[in-house]
């Protein structure tokens, strides 16, 4: 069994609260759920689910790389929406980021995202 190891870069945006960005353990890097923030300023991406939507997928790729892992490693993805009206626009940036063998995903339309994002995602990426 392997120690867990806290992952931390700052080309992702700092936790804002009692949690990591990201986690390796047994050969795999759990990552928090992340919203639009800009990881310079910490304040949110302006614009509409397409750029929030990419904005959210480059944290968490810099959150994978500085864990050992990247975009291709990962197996598992959560969303969170706030609206399922938005669900077409993300896919299509979504689809985007991840090849011919996108990861088993879950998609979620929520009461509301923290600091009124329209769009969060966490995930499950094997460790190289």
């Amino acid at each position: 069994m392997s120690a867990k190891r806290v992952v931390f870069t700052e080309n992702a945006p700092r936790a804002v609260g009692p949690y990591s960005q990201g986690i390796v353990m047994n050969g795999f890097v759990f990552t928090a759920g992340q919203i639009p923030l800009d990881p310079a300023t910490q304040q949110m991406f302006e614009g509409g689910i397409e750029e929030q939507t990419r904005r959210v997928l480059m944290n968490m790729q810099a959150i994978l790389e500085a864990a050992g892992s990247s975009l291709d490693r990962v197996v598992k993805t959560t969303v969170f929406l706030a609206s399922m009206d938005d669900f077409a626009a993300m896919n299509k940036v979504y689809a985007g980021f991840f090849g011919e063998q996108p990861p088993a995903r879950s998609t979620f339309a929520v009461g509301a995202l923290p600091r009124d994002a329209l769009i969060e995602i966490e995930c499950i990426a094997a460790v190289a």
